[in-house]
This record gives C-alpha cells, sequence and structure tokens, in this order.
C-alpha cells in the first residue's frame, strides 16, 4: 500500500493520486539496511574466442545451459543472484537474510560453479569477498566497497582459478588451502592481499582449553560438585552430577578442579565418549574399567540390559573400598546404550558411594531431552559465561609479566565474551609474540595460528596423535612418523606438554605411552589441517598399526574405522584409483565382525550400525551377501524397519543357490505367519538340505529357529519347542554365540506349552542354567524365576516363595527397561494364574484388570488382545457378561486374524458371555468355532486351559455332563504332568459341578 504524504491516508500501490485529498503519490524507498555479506562474482574466460567458432544457435543453446546450470548452483547453496550481465553472473550470500555461514556457502558453491562450467566445456574466473554493504530493506541490490573488490578479484583471477579475499578468507580458512597472492586492483592505491583458493575442506572449527591454571570465578559451582560428593560419602548413595556448557565454557578446568580436592579420598576414573566411530558403544566404559582395575569383558555381557546389571555389580563392589568418582566427558556423543547404562548406574545403584560426573554440551540435551529430569539423585549445571571481572582476573593470572597495549588488550577481552578458552589460547598467543599478538578473527583462526608456530618436528607428532583421536599412544605416533627426517618422538612429545596443547594419560595398551588433547578441538585443528591425502595414509598406517601390536576390548571397531576413513578420502581424491577398494574391503571385514560381537551381546543398535557400514564398504557380489544374514537378524529381533528387511533379503536372493536357501530361512523368519502352515514348512525342508550340503552350521540353526517360528505362530508349541531344541544342538555343534541368548530362551519358553511334565521342565533348567549363568543375570534370573512358577504348580513351592523369586526377575526387567516382558510373564503369573489356582475369582479378575491396564500403556500390539480376552473370562466367571462382551469387542479391533492362540481366547470369551446371557444358538455357535481352532493347534497350558473354559461355558449351556468329562480329563492329565496343585483347582470345579443345582 502507498501512503500519501500529505493526508497519511493508505491507497493501493497503482494509484497516482490520493483517494482523499488528491495529492499526487510518490513510492517511499525502502529502509536502508547495513550488513556484512559476502558476495561472488563469476565471469567465462575466452569467450569470444569460442563465439568466433560456434555457430550463434549452438552458443546460445551453451549460453542457456550456463545460466541455468549456475543459477541453480548458487540458489542451492544458499545464495542470491543479483544479475547477469554477458556471461558474467554477481550473487549475495547474506541477503535478505544473513546466516553464520554465508562466506562458507559462497565458497562452497565458488568450487561447484567453476568445476561445472568446466563440464560445459568451458572455463570460470571467480573473486568472493566479504564485507560491510547498504541494501534496501528487503531489496538484492547492494552496494559497496565489498562488492567492488569482488569484481576485481574476479577480474584478476585466471582460467579456473578461485580468488579469496581478506575477510572471506577469515571466516572459511579452516576449510580452505589457498596461495597468499599480492594484487594491484584498479581503484586501490595499495596492493590488496588475496587468497588463490587450492582446496576446500568444510570441516567444522574447534576449540582449546588448558586445565592447569589457577581456577578463576566459579565460587558456586565449585560448592556445590563438592557438597554432591560429600554427600554421596556421608550417605553411602549414588549421585548424578552433569555439567553442561559450550566448547571451552570451563567444564573440564571445573572438575579437574573437583578432582585435585578429591585426590587420595576416592578412586576416580575417566572416561570420554568419541565423536567418530558410530556402534564404538561402550568406549567410555571400557577407559573407566580400565582405570579402575576391572576386566571389561567381566562388564560387557550379551545384551545392554545384562551390561547394565554387571557393571553396576562391578562399580557397587568397587565402593565398598572407597568411594568411586566416574567423570565421562563429551557425553553428548555416547551412544544411547551408554547414556542407558549411566542412568541405570544412577537409578538403582544401592548403599555404594558412587559419584557419576557427566560433563556435555548442550547437544546432550537434544538427543536426551529427559537427561536427569525427575531424578531426586542428580544434579545439572548450566556453565555460563565468566563475569567481566572474573575474565580480567583471568587475563591477568594468564599473561603473567607480560604485559600488552590496552587496544590488544580490549580486543581479546571482547573477543572472547567470556570464554576461558577463547582468553587462554590469545593469552598464549600474546605470551608467544611478547606482547604484540594480533587477535584472530575467530577461534579456528586462532587455534590454526598456534600450530603453525611449532616446529616441523613438533607439527608432525601432533598432526600423528590426531589421527589416532583426542587420547593417542607415543608407538603409534613413532610407526605414522616419515622415515626422513628422523624424528626424537618422545623430545617432541616433553614439547607438547610443556607447551600445554597435550598431556600424559593412562595407556590402553601395555607397555606403551598415552597421550590426551588437552582438548579435543586442539585435536581437531591438527587433524583437518593435513590434507585428505596425507590423512588417508595415516589413517592405513595406524590401522596397520593397531593389528599387530594392540587387542582392544574394541579393536574392531576401531580398526574399521580407521579403513574406512582411508578409503574414503582416497575415494574423494581419485575416483579410479583402486587402493580404496582394497582399502574398503578391509573396513567392512572388520566392521562386520565388530558387528557381529555386537549382536552376540545383544546390543542391536550398535550391531545395526556397524553392520550397515560393512555393508556400504563392501564389494559387490560375496563379500556384501555374507554381511546380510547377521544385519537381517538384528533388524528383525528390534522389530523395526522392515522395507530395509525386505531390500536385504531381495539383495540375498540375488545370490547362489546358497544365499537363495538363506533368503528364503530369513524372510520366514521375518514374517512367519505368512501363507499356509504347511507350504511353509516345505519351503524351510527345501532350504534346509541345501544349506545342509554347504555344511553352514550358523544358518542351519537359523533355519530351525525360523522353524519354530513358523510352528509358534500356528500355535503348534510342541513342534515349535523341538525345532528350537534342534537350532541349539546345531549351535552347540558350531561353538558359535551369535544366537545362543535368543534360542536358549526360545527353548525354554516353548517348553511351557509343549505338554512336558513337570519332571521333564526341571531337567530341561539343570540342562540350560550354564549357558544362562553365562549368558548374563538377566537371563539366569528369569529361568529361576520360571523353575520356581513350575515348582508352585507342582505343590513344592508356596506363593510367598514364588513372590520372591518372581519379584527378583521383575525388578531386574523393570531396572533394564523391559517393562513389556515384566508384564507378560511374571506379572501374568502373580496376577492372574495365582488367584486362579486357588480358585479366587474375585482376585482373578481384579489381576486380570491390573494386566489390561498395564498392557494398555507398555505392550498394546503385543499381548492387549489377549489381556481384554483373558478379562472376559474373567467378567464372565464372577456373572458379568455384559462387560465381558464389551471387552471382547474391544480386543477385536486390535487381535491379528492370524494370532491363533488371541482368537482363540476370543471365540470362548464371546461363547462364555453369550451362554451367560442366555443366547443359547449364538454360544454353541461360537464355541464350535473355538473348537475348529483348537484341533489345529499343538497346545497344552499348564493353567487355565482352553479345556478349562469349554467346561465353564459347557456347564452355562446346561451340558453338565460334558463339562464333568473335560474336568475329569484335565484332573488326569494335571496329575501325570505332576502339577499337582492345578490338579486339585480342577478338582474343586468338579465338586462345584456335582453340587451344582444344574446337575
Amino acid at each position: 500500500m502507498a501512503v500519501c504524504a500529505t493526508c497519511g491516508r493508505e491507497s493501493p500501490d497503482d494509484f497516482g493520486f490520493c483517494p482523499g485529498c488528491g495529492a499526487a503519490l510518490t513510492a517511499v524507498p525502502p529502509r536502508e539496511v547495513r550488513k556484512v555479506v559476502t558476495v561472488l562474482f563469476c565471469d567465462l574466460t575466452g569467450s569470444t574466442a569460442i563465439g568466433e567458432r560456434t555457430d550463434p544457435e549452438a552458443l546460445r543453446a551453451l549460453m542457456n545451459r550456463y545460466y541455468e546450470t549456475a543459477r541453480g548452483v548458487l540458489e542451492r547453496h544458499g545464495g542470491t543472484v543479483e544479475k547477469f550481465v554477458g556471461d558474467a553472473v554477481m550473487a549475495v550470500f547474506g541477503i535478505p537474510v544473513s546466516k553464520e555461514d554465508d562466506a562458507l556457502r559462497a565458497v562452497r558453491s565458488a568450487v561447484e560453479l567453476r568445476d561445472v562450467v568446466q563440464e560445459l566445456g568451458l572455463d570460470a574466473r571467480i573473486g568472493v569477498n566479504t564485507g560491510p554493504v547498504v541494501a534496501g530493506e528487503g531489496d538484492t541490490l547492494v552496494t559497496g566497497d565489498a562488492v567492488n573488490v569482488a569484481a576485481r578479484l574476479e577480474q584478476a583471477a585466471g582460467a579456473g582459478e578461485v580468488l579469496l579475499g581478506d575477510e572471506t578468507l577469515a571466516l572459511v580458512r579452516d576449510a580452505v588451502e589457498t596461495e597468499r597472492v599480492d594484487l594491484e586492483l584498479k581503484g586501490k592505491t595499495a596492493p590488496v592481499r588475496a587468497h588463490r583458493l587450492r582446496a576446500l575442506d568444510s570441516a567444522a572449527a574447534g576449540v582449546a582449553r588448558r586445565l592447569g591454571r589457577r581456577m578463576v570465578g566459579r565460587v558456586r559451582e565449585r560448592e556445590k560438585l563438592r557438597a554432591d560428593f560429600a554427600d554421596v560419602v556421608a550417605g553411602r548413595t549414588c549421585r548424578l552430577f552433569t555439567l553442561i556448557g559450550p566448547a571451552g565454557i570451563g567444564k573440564s578446568r571445573l572438575v579437574a578442579d573437583f578432582l585435585e580436592q578429591v585426590d587420595g579420598t576416592a578412586h576416580v576414573a575417566q572416561g570420554h565418549a568419541l565423536s567418530y566411530g558410530e556402534g564404538i558403544t561402550y568406549w567410555p566404559l571400557v577407559e573407566l574399567l580400565v582405570q579402575l582395575g576391572i576386566d571389561p569383558s567381566e562388564a560387557i555381557r550379551s545384551s545392554p540390559a545384562d551390561t547394565q546389571l554387571a557393571t553396576r555389580a562391578l562399580l557397587e563392589q568397587k565402593a565398598d573400598e572407597a568411594p568411586l568418582v566416574l567423570v565421562v566427558d563429551d557425553l553428548q556423543w555416547a551412544e544411547p546404550p551408554m547414556l542407558d547404562l549411566v542412568e541405570h548406574i544412577v537409578d538403582w545403584s544401592r548403599a555404594a558411594p558412587i559419584h557419576l560426573v557427566c560433563i556435555a554440551r548442550p547437544e546432550l540435551l537434544d538427543v536426551r531431552p529427559s537427561w536427569a529430569g525427575g531424578k531426586l539423585n542428580a544434579t545439572s549445571i548450566l556453565l555460563e559465561p565468566l563475569a567481566a571481572s572474573e575474565v580480567e582476573a583471568l587475563v591477568d593470572g594468564l599473561l603473567g609479566t607480560v604485559e600488552l597495549d590496552t587496544p590488544t588488550r580490549a580486543r581479546i577481552v571482547a573477543t572472547a565474551e567470556g570464554n576461558p578458552l577463547f582468553l587462554e589460547e590469545m593469552t598464549a598467543l600474546a605470551r608467544q609474540a611478547e606482547g604484540t599478538v594480533d587477535v584472530p578473527p575467530t577461534i579456528r583462526a586462532l587455534l590454526q595460528a598456534r600450530l603453525d608456530s611449532l616446529d616441523d618436528g613438533e607439527r608432525a607428532v601432533i598432526e600423528r596423535g590426531s589421527v589416532e583421536g583426542q587420547l593417542f599412544h607415543r608407538g603409534a605416533v613413532t610407526a605414522l612418523s616419515p622415515p626422513t627426517p628422523a624424528l626424537d618422538v618422545s623430545e617432541r612429545l616433553v614439547s607438547l606438554v610443556r607447551k600445554e596443547l597435550v598431556r600424559p594419560d593412562r595407556t590402553l595398551i601395555a607397555g606403551d605411552d598415552a597421550f590426551r588433547f588437552r582438548h579435543l578441538l586442539i585435536r581437531d585443528t591438527a587433524y583437518e589441517g593435513l590434507p585428505k591425502a596425507v590423512r588417508a595414509k595415516l589413517h592405513a598406517l595406524f590401522a596397520d598399526w593397531l593389528e599387530a601390536r594392540a587387542e582392544l576390548v574394541e579393536q574392531d571397531e576401531l580398526v574399521g574405522y580407521h579403513l574406512e576413513r582411508a578409503a574414503q578420502y582416497r575415494k574423494e581424491l581419485d575416483a579410479d584409483d583402486p587402493s580404496p577398494a582394497r582399502l574398503a574391503g578391509r573396513a567392512a571385514r572388520h566392521l562386520g565382525q565388530a558387528g557381529r560381537g555386537a549382536l552376540e551381546h545383544g546390543d542391536l543398535h550398535a550391531a545395526q550400525n556397524l553392520l550397515r557400514r560393512a555393508l556400504a564398504l563392501a564389494p559387490d557380489g560375496d563379500a556384501r551377501r555374507r554381511l546380510i544374514p547377521d544385519l537381517a537378524d538384528a533388524l528383525i529381533d528390534a522389530r523395526e524397519e522392515v522395507d530395509e528387511v525386505d531390500e536385504l533379503l531381495d539383495e540375498l536372493e540375488h545370490g547362489d543357490a546358497h544365499d537363495r536357501a538363506l533368503a528364503t530361512v530369513l524372510r520366514l523368519r521375518h514374517d512367519p505367519a505368512a501363507g499356509e502352515v504347511e507350504a511353509r514348512l516345505s519351503r524351510l525342508d527345501e532350504a534346509e538340505v541345501v544349506l545342509g550340503d554347504a555344511n553352514d552350521m550358523l544358518a542351519l540353526v537359523r533355519c530351525e529357529r525360523a522353524r519354530g517360528w513358523v510352528y509358534w505362530s500356528a500355535a503348534r508349541f510342541g513342534a515349535a519347542h523341538l525345532a528350537y531344541r534342534r537350532a541349539l544342538e546345531l549351535l552347540r555343534q558350531a561353538d558359535n554365540r551369535v544366537l545362543a541368548r535368543e534360542v536358549v530362551f526360545d527353548v525354554w519358553i516353548s517348553s511351557a506349552f509343549g505338554g512336558h511334565t513337570v519332571a521333564e521342565g526341571l531337567r530341561l533348567f539343570d540342562e540350560l542354567e550354564p549357558e544362562a549363568e553365562a549368558a548374563g543375570p538377566l537371563l539366569a534370573t528369569a529361568l529361576r524365576a520360571f523353575r520356581s512358577r513350575l515348582l508352585y504348580l507342582a505343590g513344592e513351592l508356596d506363593d510367598v516363595a514364588l513372590r520372591a523369586a518372581t519379584d527378583d526377575e521383575v525388578r531386574l526387567l523393570e531396572e533394564t527397561g523391559a517393562a513389556a516382558t515384566a508384564i507378560a510373564s511374571s506379572r501374568y503369573f502373580l496376577d492372574r494364574v495365582v488367584p486362579w489356582t486357588e480358585a479366587n475369582p474375585v482376585a482373578f479378575e481384579a489381576g486380570t484388570r491390573r494386566w489390561v491396564d498395564a498392557t494398555a500403556s507398555a505392550a498394546k500390539h503385543v499381548y492387549h488382545a489377549n489381556a481384554l480376552g483373558n478379562w472376559a473370562v474373567a467378567l464372565c466367571d464372577l456373572g458379568e457378561h455384559e462387560r465381558a462382551l464389551t471387552a471382547v469387542r474391544a480386543a477385536r479391533k486390535l487381535a491379528d486374524p492370524n494370532d491363533v492362540a488371541d482368537q482363540i481366547v476370543l471365540d470362548q470369551a464371546e461363547a462364555y458371555a453369550l451362554a451367560l446371557a442366555g443366547e443359547t444358538a449364538r454360544a454353541w455357535a461360537q464355541l464350535e468355532r473355538a473348537r475348529e481352532r483348537v484341533k489345529a493347534i499343538e497346545f497344552t497350558s499348564p493353567t487355565d486351559s482352553p479345556l478349562h473354559v469349554e467346561a465353564c461355558i459347557l456347564r452355562e449351556l446346561g451340558d453338565v455332563d460334558g463339562a464333568r468329562r473335560l474336568l475329569q480329563s484335565l484332573v488326569e492329565k494335571s496329575t501325570q504332568a505332576g502339577l499337582l496343585r492345578v490338579a486339585d483347582r480342577y478338582r474343586l470345579d468338579l465338586a462345584a459341578l456335582g453340587s451344582s443345582d444344574r446337575v
């Protein structure tokens, strides 16, 4: 809308005169804004010569492709194309909206534009410059000296060259390699310093921090941390203390100060989460345990849940000797199971003085928003920048006797903005330059400048250390150092320690010395200063050294990671180089082995990550297909990524007969209820022949396990049990533990519904107990709980002992996050089976209702329909048929039509309720439907059998003799099986039936 300058009335933009007063309307210019932007100019070289030898129509088509390509590249990187003039283009980054990486995106677009123009058969010259401009608000037209300099840089560039201005380089210098050039530019009175772009590296900036200085400020935070530790010691309890803040804000320094105070009064151990190599789940835990003198293999068990339990037990035992202070740094990079482990220790440690101190950047709250939330034994502190008085005191302490002029000191203070790291690094440079240092415009430039001040030997050592990571070993640096000129690595390391760039640390490799970068960002800066070709070479050398010299808990993950990096860099540098394929193949083997190890431990998250990376690196053919079964197992057990499983199995089917057979097995394991049962079993028989001919024992284990799942889906539990037993025997012959934990569980859970006697069940538990104990406390405790239930049903254990054993299992399940399993097994037995056995219908209904409530939230899709059906039966026992029918209708909406067990429960519950309601015909029809389903299954429930429910239905329908025959048969079967308490329950029903008025 236009605004009249005379009367102030608004008018449409296309009005020439104000409709209110008739005054002429004039356009109001947009408000001008002043801002820093990055300007890019690109021009073609030799375009006149091209025009001379090219047909006008062809030239027009070529230029149109150039314009479209240039606009697409620039706009994709966020630039605004202001104009095309002939074959020149101008773009602005930061208009209309500025972004913090405007300069970097401009340089990226320059490199891509140069390369795609060359693909068109042309050559471009490009200039990029950053500086203040003036622009109309919302307008793309910008004016200022920064624009002129960008245009002059483009004119000075040669064919295929990109020239950067000084200010642009200051903002992107960590991402590029350049060559300085001094230019005489038109309109400039003095030479202009520019930079010819040699290579682009988009790596992030880094920040460093030294911890050995006198602590300044942080009084409140220091007191809180010490008071927290005092509470741990006094109360012999576990507490979590989390320090959160950006890089360089002083988190590590604060913890170092705290550790100095507790030195000698506690066992102290420190672990660090790694920023690279996903899948190295328990690296911080390994560091902690090694420092405490504990073998990591004692803690890292067959599943994340068992690892939690084993680790907590070991730490509590260690805490009996002296209080524990466990520091985990860079927690924001920890894998989910490691975060779960920390929270498990905090939540469940009892009577053990353990102080968990976690250091993290704010990104932790992005991946775990609820961190420490709601915990009464947890404290979190966000570290803020230092106050102005503290900044001045810190600068004085850091400078010592070095005096700075007032402007330089002011620039240091202003640029640091209360960040101790920035202050420490700037003053370190000032001391080295005796007070004449200029302040770098970014902390990244500052760190690079510090590394540039090292001599060649020091630089070579620190760069090679950076290849291993934040923690590195003297032996590795020596192995990676060039043979000429010979380096005295030990002497250079002493020098780097003296310059406070690295510090000695605890070694992870026996007989070697370890060092740690003072800050991860120092390591990053040193590493990113290496050309990619050098990085590739050093990563490969380090992998060789690690294979030959070390035996670390997660060695395959580390070796695989470094080979992976080497292959990636070499491929980026030369796509035709054959060496990346060889490195990738080695990396795939190590990562695949690491993935299998994670699968064996039940760490499905790490297994998926590692196996996916291995698959991406493995060459096409057999090497890739060998990885697919393990990854498919991890995905199937995790009940996720259905489409990915299908794609993997489709690929496996493109292999030989063995691969196709294995794909059939895994597909039926993935979807055991797909199709007619006998057809599925026939397919497995065919696959088994092929796998047997190949003598692939693990594949045969998978085949039998899939067979068990097919039988289970059809409620043929006796056959399922036999299949699982065969799988276990094959697994023992193969001496392979990849699937051991799952198969052991399959064997005993199927035995409960396979018609075994009490004696057979107890013998089975005795047989499985050693394997369950080896797998970890969770499996062993569950086995003991199952045994106690069997003994209870046999009349050999009272309900007090039963509840004690069950409580142990429930506690472990809930502690390890398996609440659904606790509901399905333990609570089910206590809430339903015990009151049913005791013939207490009121308690039976109440317990079943609790099961319904629990499954509604914790395991809705797996157990809720079944729980509703059983509740309906319990309601019928109380005569409440209307509520029972309501529950059945709700369950029908949820139940899987192919789940035979659920459908039998619902058919019988509906028949029971209809019989109570007097709808005899419908009740008989529903009962017949249930009977037909029962004929197709092999199901022997140790309690409240479908035959018992049928007896109740027959009683209500008036067929007392039929009910009596069923109950008598149940008494006989239960007695023969040794289930004496169950037999007594059926006798009570028989007695009640005999004295009923209906008889």
